[in-house]
């Protein structure tokens, strides 16, 4: 197979793809919410039939309160109780009770790259956003405080903010119960920080023990796509339930598939359980030693649906006189590898889901691991990429070596080739047997430029998905014009340049032995990637021209390297 066959099929390759991964999201695509239809509270289906079973946790009760309907009203007794907390840090700005995180603003994160942009909020507790997340606890025939009433807030003022000389805001909520028995909940929040740190301590003043379980859960609605299209990062990006076990390791599930693929039961000790979406995530970390049960539930199932995960677990028993702790961490945030890793939580890097298929997800960690060293070089993420083609150019030279040397030979024989056809005419096999005899002789690889194909199509689709979801390239700039390398390119110069880089190619590369079908075909090549690559992350097109003008460059140089030895010599200057 030559050089352009092979080019034609990775193009081919290429377009099948994208076309797929736009097809099945359009199946799998579930409807966004109206505002309009969303349910009353009072249609929330009971907290004994809607809590998942707890069978898996000895003693454990097997219900646990239903969160309220997206845009409910909070009621005059929880307010009462709970009472609104705002706390802001150099990272987050939150609305706390005790047992609900209703908001939370990123505010490293603008929602537009616009200067006068609000920050991102991930956590929302009106209808089109609801995102909340969750905490209470649950007792067997006794008292305790949930996620919709029970915590009072302990502190003086009600507006929190990281002082310049501290580095962290610890926030008390108590609740006592009836039987001397007590709750004090500590939420910590720390300078750059987007992990919460949540400590439940339990202390018995009563004369009799008392067990409960605390649950962590988040609850949401789907949330609608801020950028549609068949190219669109965004549109392609898992949205969904996920969680990681020691024994299953990562494991997800879409909103559309929750109802589908069967209930979700799962005893665990340590692991995590998250919300994810493009660029972000919230998720509950409990101890790595703290056992729980894992459920998933639908609520409200109709036409505005709502989302739950839930961690019931650990369990404590007190006896009187006695103290008793748990503690878990509550991530809401960007998904920032670096930050992520800090944790030193077991699978939580699988939180930056960058495929769905392992190959790629291990591949575009390392790429990211090489782009980030990289970005630390240059300080900045387009010339990162340009370096990163540099150094993958460099690991893949043997392979481009190879297919840019068979095709300078196949050109520069293209007048034997011509020779050999008028000789044999239509006689096809005599022609092709003629040619293999020269090929044998002059010492070229017919299948030369098949070899590097399928690393170009593995790194393209990796870096595809890996530039979609780095949240670290979000709103990154280059140079001039590319202000944002997540975002399509706003004056397509880029894509135009690819089509000059592409048609420049074609012209270095020999079309012996290709039907004129596909010679015509291949004239249409660079248009049709030009219109592809319009559509798709300015960073991702940045890596396919430096890609393309390197490998331009490097077939020049070897075209012209060969057409100096004179034709059917025989030797080979490499």
């Amino acid at each position: 197979m030559n050089q352009t066959r092979a080019f034609l099929i990775l193009a081919w390759l290429m377009v099948a793809t994208l076309l797929w991964m736009e097809w099945g999201k359009e199946k799998s695509a579930p409807p966004a919410p109206p505002p309009a239809a969303l349910a009353p509270a009072s249609s929330v289906p009971s907290a004994a039939a809607a809590a998942p079973s707890a069978a898996g946790v000895p003693g454990a009760p097997s219900a646990v309160p239903t969160p309220a309907a997206p845009g409910a009203a909070v009621s005059a007794a929880t307010a009462g109780n709970d009472g609104l907390v705002t706390v802001t840090t150099d990272v987050l700005k939150v609305n706390l009770r005790g047992g609900e995180m209703s908001e939370a603003d990123l505010l490293k994160y603008p929602v537009t790259s616009d200067k006068d942009s609000p920050p991102m909020r991930l956590l929302a507790s009106d209808a089109t956003l609801y995102f909340v997340a969750q905490s209470g606890w649950v007792s067997q025939g006794k008292p305790a405080p949930t996620h919709e009433s029970g915590f009072r807030y302990a502190g003086a003022q009600r507006n929190l903010a990281l002082n310049p000389g501290s580095n962290e805001i610890a926030v008390p909520f108590v609740w006592t119960g009836a039987d001397g028995v007590s709750i004090q909940r500590t939420y910590t929040f720390r300078r750059g920080d987007y992990a919460v740190r949540v400590r439940d301590e339990v202390t018995n003043a009563g004369t009799a023990p008392w067990q409960g379980y605390v649950y962590r859960q988040l609850s949401r609605v789907p949330r609608e796509l801020a950028h549609k299209g068949p190219f669109s990062p965004e549109q392609y990006s898992f949205q969904g339930a996920a969680w990681y076990s020691p024994t299953d390791k990562y494991e997800k599930r879409k909103f559309d598939k929750f109802a589908e693929d069967g209930k979700l039961d799962k005893s665990v000790t340590g692991g995590w359980i998250a919300m994810l979406q493009h660029h972000f995530f919230a998720a509950w970390i409990p101890g790595e030693k703290d056992a729980g049960q894992f459920s998933l539930e639908q609520l409200n199932a109709g036409a505005a649906p709502q989302y739950l995960i839930r961690d019931l677990g650990p369990g404590v028993n007190v006896a009187p006189g006695a103290k008793a702790s748990t503690e878990a961490r509550l991530w809401i945030g960007p998904k920032l590898v670096k930050q992520i890793e800090a944790q030193k939580v077991q699978g939580l890097d699988r939180a930056v889901d960058f495929s769905s298929y392992s190959i790629f997800a291990t591949l575009a960690n390392g790429l990211f691991w090489l782009l980030d060293k990289l970005h630390g070089l240059f300080g900045n993420w387009g010339w990162a990429i340009v370096g990163l083609v540099v150094l993958l150019k460099l690991a893949l030279y043997p392979l481009s070596a190879a297919q840019y040397k068979s095709a300078a030979k196949m050109r520069k024989f293209q007048p034997r080739v011509a020779q050999l056809k008028e000789r044999y005419g239509d006689d096809k096999q005599k022609f092709q047997m003629a040619l293999m005899e020269l090929y044998k002789k002059e010492k070229i690889n017919p299948v030369g430029g098949c070899l590097p194909v399928l690393p170009q199509i593995i790194i393209f689709m990796t870096l595809y998905w890996m530039l979609a979801e780095s949240v670290e390239l979000r709103h990154a700039p280059w140079f001039a014009w590319i202000q944002d390398l997540t975002a399509r390119d706003p004056f397509f110069v880029l894509p135009v340049i690819n089509i000059a880089i592409m048609w420049t190619t074609q012209k270095l590369t020999p079309m012996t032995g290709m039907d004129p079908a596909q010679a015509k075909m291949m004239q249409f090549m660079p248009l049709i990637f030009g219109v592809i690559l319009a559509f798709l992350p300015a960073g991702l097109v940045l890596y396919q021209v430096a890609n393309g003008g390197l490998g331009l460059l490097q077939q020049w140089l070897t075209t012209k390297r060969y057409a100096e030895q004179p034709a059917g010599s025989g030797k080979d200057k490499s």
